[in-house]
């Protein structure tokens, strides 16, 4: 089941991978990332994969939404199809 992840927020060290060890202990893959800094906000959007995850949807939701507020930043996860359906014009 592929997904996006967002995260937004003031620039600092560790975003990527403080993001991706969580990831990585879920068991999600990471498919593509893309990342940006704009002056002092750090944006990123990733598409995983979290078919092998152990975990359900809403609880990989939450444990990223707190990471995010642990470290500061808005993390965010969609299912691919939901944000492609949102999107869509």
């Amino acid at each position: 089941m592929k997904a996006i992840v967002t995260v937004i927020g003031k620039d600092h060290v560790g975003i990527i991978a403080s993001v991706c060890a969580l990831l990585a202990e879920q068991k999600v893959n990471v498919l593509d990332i893309s990342q940006t800094v704009m002056q002092d906000y750090f944006t990123m959007i990733m598409m995983v994969d979290a078919a092998e995850s152990d975990v359900p949807f809403a609880e990989l939701s939450s444990l990223l939404e707190a990471k995010g507020q642990e470290i500061g930043l808005s993390i965010r996860i969609q299912r691919e199809d939901i944000f492609n359906a949102m999107h869509r014009i």
